[in-house]
């Protein structure tokens, strides 16, 4: 099986602009969509919830859901905008997706979730995914898990993103749910080495390259199928410059941060012809300069200077410029020592 990294969707993160910028940084990640409900697809405006640019492939979007019916029609109308691959969240833990009797809460109700992969695999001729917790509340992750994944699995999927924690749906927030509940890798690895047929990625905490390669290092006899990163590629997006080398073994160069922003730059100048305001785009890019002279600097213009009416690319420039001002007072410094 294909070796998978992937970009967690993340709400009110992973927009189109979020995706465009980290696909300036690496050509084999699979990108997100933030979740969208199977009914907004259907009767929603689709251009604004699923539209997205060609520079983004491959790119899969994630619905949200439990009626078979809406969910297949809504994977019909996303093929048709020509997503990559459509995914079924199975793992968010709001108190909006509890009520609507989709995320996190399907873990409850593996039958059901196996109907809906079912009607999402018949309604398509690209891959249909599954990410999920390991639980919810008090069930036993090692019931939970298997009994999900087994469910979809007897239906034709055969590709899962496993979140490695369970998810608290009272009395933790979503936000704490992403770090309070227990890790348990031990436990994805396990479902990997019992299911070797199926492709299994791992998510949950995993907060560099270094981190990504040992989750995929085969020393226990497990080969985990990919990995998906979530607020590790937003908050220090420049790790992914270097996802193509360390993870899929390609012979081209690194990409920079420099190199990124030359890269995304036609996007920005193309969305601001269209009268996309800059802070909507630039906003991804503020952690792009993480531990770099000159970061603080990049992060203050693009947050303060990007908000003003008519602001334009020489902001993203100014900003650029302040860390390579930095950097070579730096050097300099280095230099005088």
């Amino acid at each position: 099986m294909d070796r998978r990294l992937s970009i967690a969707p993340m709400m009110d993160w992973t927009d189109r602009h979020c995706r465009a910028f980290h696909r300036a940084l690496t050509s084999r990640a699979l990108l997100y969509t933030e979740m969208v409900t199977a009914p907004a697809v259907i009767h929603g405006d689709r251009e604004r919830l699923l539209g997205f640019d060609a520079v983004e492939h491959p790119v899969a979007l994630q619905l949200g859901g439990s009626d078979a019916d809406q969910l297949a029609e809504a994977a019909r109308i996303g093929e048709a905008f020509g997503y990559d691959e459509i995914n079924l969240n199975v793992g968010c833990p709001s108190d909006r997706v509890q009520s609507g009797r989709f995320g996190a809460c399907l873990m409850r109700e593996p039958p059901l979730v196996a109907d809906c992969m079912a009607a999402i695999k018949g309604a398509v001729s690209v891959p249909a995914t599954v990410k999920c917790r390991i639980g919810v509340d008090d069930q036993d992750p090692e019931v939970a898990l298997f009994e999900t994944v087994d469910a979809c699995a007897a239906v034709g999927i055969d590709v899962f993103i496993v979140h490695a924690r369970k998810a608290w749906l009272q009395g933790l927030s979503p936000k704490e749910n992403r770090d309070v509940p227990p890790l348990d890798y031990a436990l994805v690895r396990r479902l990997k080495r019992e299911r070797p047929h199926l492709s299994i990625s791992i998510n949950g905490g995993i907060a560099s390259l270094d981190e990504a390669e040992a989750h995929l290092d085969p020393g226990d006899g497990v080969q985990l199928d990919g990995v998906m990163l979530g607020r590790a590629a937003y908050h220090e997006p420049a790790i992914l410059g270097q996802a193509d080398r360390r993870l899929f073994g390609a012979a081209t160069p690194d990409i920079d941060a420099f190199e990124a922003i030359r890269r995304y730059r036609p996007y920005m100048e193309a969305r601001l012809d269209e009268g996309v305001h800059l802070p909507a785009m630039t906003r991804h890019m503020l952690g792009l300069m993480h531990g770099r002279p000159g970061a603080r600097a990049f992060r203050r213009i693009l947050t303060v200077e990007a908000v003003r009416p008519g602001a334009g690319m020489e902001v993203v420039d100014r900003a650029v410029d302040a860390v390579r001002e930095a950097e070579a007072r730096t050097e300099l410094r280095t230099q005088a020592a």
